[in-house]
């Protein structure tokens, strides 16, 4: 059942729109990440949520209740920000203690409260600490206990790991959503990180330009994109440019050579069709399995740690592929000519 719902939602500077008529139904409990570019309106919609952004038109509404005319802090809603943005003069404690003192909650209810939110975070060792005396992931994990402590119908998270190193980055993304999860609580994460998008979420939303390109879960938005944004813009993708050869039996024209592709081509003899493949989708290993081939002459061929991503050259059209490191196999050599294999499932023809 629909718990956050966002029915045609605009916002406009002036005579700019920036998000563009948005609907999106959240259930009860869900975790869902806003994921695009900088000025694609991600951040605009989360702060609509808020409160911190009027709205142009459109309805948000919380548990069936509408929120339009609600200030910040009418709204039942917890945010962390990329910045921490914790009082440098407030320990650790008092931090984490702060909305509650706003609500006039009892003072032994508060000390209870802050403390299990500290165990949630494992950091209640730290209470008497102030923010300095903190590392960034520190500091951050106290913000999400902040917002997280007077028990708030909906968490938000504009890109909170952004300012964090990279191991940092990982641990943290999983405990957060270790806790959204015991907690149930729906969750709306910001990130133009594609990774940490792909790897807690329940569903991602890909913005492009202010408009919800494609909506789905991290396995249908990576393998099933629905439009050349998403499929560019999440993963690594070869976008490959091909002809109508016979609309009929499916096959196109790559470089110099046919395929046949399990999509129906809408198109006639001599159009130009855009087709999508992973790197990770083909093998150049004897004996592999595929219904599709292609040979070409490999370019270049760099060593990437757990892969090595090769550049081959068919004809006049370059495609990327990788392989896994194999100490015990060479990895193929400029100049040297491979073919290939991967089912025909794996092209993807992608609207314009």
């Amino acid at each position: 059942m629909s718990f956050l719902t966002l029915t045609n939602l605009k916002k406009s500077y002036g005579t700019v729109q920036v998000v563009h008529d948005f609907n999106m139904s959240i259930n009860k409990g869900e975790f869902i990440s806003f994921l695009g570019p900088s000025g694609c309106g991600k951040t605009t919609i989360l702060r609509m949520i808020a409160g911190f952004e009027t709205i142009t038109d459109g309805t948000i509404t919380i548990a069936g209740k509408n929120q339009n005319d609600l200030k910040p802090n009418q709204r039942n809603i917890g945010m962390v920000f990329q910045a921490y943005a914790l009082f440098p003069n407030m320990t650790v404690f008092d931090n984490v203690a702060f909305g509650l003192k706003i609500a006039k909650v009892a003072k032994n209810e508060i000390e209870a409260r802050v403390m299990e939110m500290l165990k949630l975070i494992h950091l209640e060792h730290l209470a008497s600490r102030y923010p300095y005396q903190l590392s960034g992931g520190q500091q951050q994990r106290v913000a999400l206990a902040r917002a997280l402590a007077p028990k708030p119908q909906v968490l938000l998270l504009d890109e909170p790991l952004s300012a964090l190193d990279a191991k940092i980055r990982v641990s943290l993304r999983e405990e957060i959503r270790q806790i959204q999860m015991k907690l149930g609580i729906t969750t709306v994460f910001v990130t133009h990180d594609q990774e940490e998008a792909l790897s807690i979420s329940d569903r991602i939303v890909v913005m492009n330009a202010g408009r919800a390109d494609q909506i789905g879960s991290p396995f249908e938005i990576y393998n099933n994109p629905q439009t050349r944004f998403v499929a560019s813009f999440v993963g690594t993708l070869n976008l490959i440019e091909a002809k109508v050869v016979d609309g009929s039996t499916n096959t196109l024209q790559i470089g110099d050579q046919q395929v046949k592709v399990k999509q129906a081509v809408n198109k006639a003899h001599g159009e130009s069709v855009t087709i999508a493949l992973r790197p990770e989708a083909g093998s150049m290993a004897e004996g592999a399995k595929g219904d599709v081939q292609l040979s070409g002459t490999v370019s270049s061929s760099h060593f990437l740690g757990s892969v090595i991503r090769t550049r081959l050259n068919v004809g006049g059209t370059t495609i990327c592929f990788d392989t896994f490191n194999d100490p015990a196999m060479k990895p193929p050599m400029p100049g040297e000519s491979v073919t290939l294999k991967f089912a025909a499932d794996d092209l993807m023809i992608i609207a314009d």
